[in-house]
């Protein structure tokens, strides 16, 4: 549509609109220390440069952070009985987040790990200590206790079983060729 020769369409600058323009923020130099540290740290992280993590390893990753804090807080639910064990758990579960860490980074040792000594070992300490509960009715720190329980077990097991997708498997065989 041709516009009329006496319309004129204002500039910014006329219609009030112009912004005052910020300088943009220049980025400062790297020392040399970074400059040699940032290839090594990328070697020393695995999985850092290569493919990401497809969903069921990232789902698994989030599943065994909610079984490790499940497991703390069923310890701490269950009371003074575990007390002297606290420490003991909250080694094991601090272990688990390291190892989770380990396979979200594409490991595949880590995956193993978590599969057979945390999801096999700790299903068979947790129904052990499910058998060992006390009888009815339940008091409020059992209940607590026996939803952490719960949650904690849903949360391996479900992790365990996303590890060995399909997926996941293609993308722990692709970040270590």
């Amino acid at each position: 549509m041709p516009q009329h020769p006496e319309v004129t369409n204002p500039s910014r600058a006329e219609r009030g609109t112009d912004l005052p323009s910020t300088p943009r923020p220049r980025p400062r130099p790297r020392s040399h220390e970074q400059r040699l540290l940032a290839p090594a740290l990328a070697r020393m992280l695995p999985g850092a440069d290569g493919p990401p993590a497809p969903g069921p390893v990232r789902a698994a990753f989030a599943l065994w952070l909610t079984a490790a804090a499940a497991g703390v807080f069923m310890t701490a639910a269950d009371g003074l009985p575990l007390l002297p064990f606290l420490p003991l758990h909250m080694a094991v579960c601090s272990a688990a987040v390291l190892v989770a860490v380990r396979m979200r980074r594409g490991d595949r040792w880590a995956r193993w790990v978590l599969a057979c000594v945390l999801g096999a070992t700790g299903t068979l300490s947790l129904t052990a200590w499910a058998g060992a509960s006390p009888g009815w009715p339940p008091g409020f720190a059992d209940v607590l206790a026996g939803a952490g329980c719960v949650l904690h077990l849903a949360s391996a097991l479900t992790a365990t079983v996303l590890m060995f997708r399909p997926a996941a498997n293609a993308w722990f065989r692709a970040v270590h060729r």
